[in-house]
């Protein structure tokens, strides 16, 4: 599989990263064991990792949907972080 490939995905994987970060540091401010975060954290990333390798060739075609449903969810997922570390939530 080429790199090419998988560069319509490339703003998903960047912040989808930012957003993994994001989740763990909510996880370490609630005192949640880092061994068990870090487990999982590593669990949910090889899961993505595969599903990516393996859906790529099947999602292509529908790359700008999946960018656009992505990047929404990173921001929901971020603005409820934020607002949750304020206490609004």
């Amino acid at each position: 599989m080429d790199f090419k490939e998988y560069l319509p995905f490339t703003g998903l994987l960047i912040f989808g990263n930012i957003e993994n970060l994001i989740l763990s540091s909510q996880g370490a401010v609630a005192h949640v064991n880092p061994f068990i975060l870090g487990g999982l954290s590593l669990i949910a990333v090889v899961m993505w990792l595969l599903i990516g390798t393996y859906g790529t060739k099947l999602a292509i075609k529908y790359a700008d949907y999946i960018e656009i449903i992505g990047g929404l969810a990173i921001i929901i997922l971020g603005l409820q972080a934020m607002l949750e570390s304020l206490g609004v939530l």
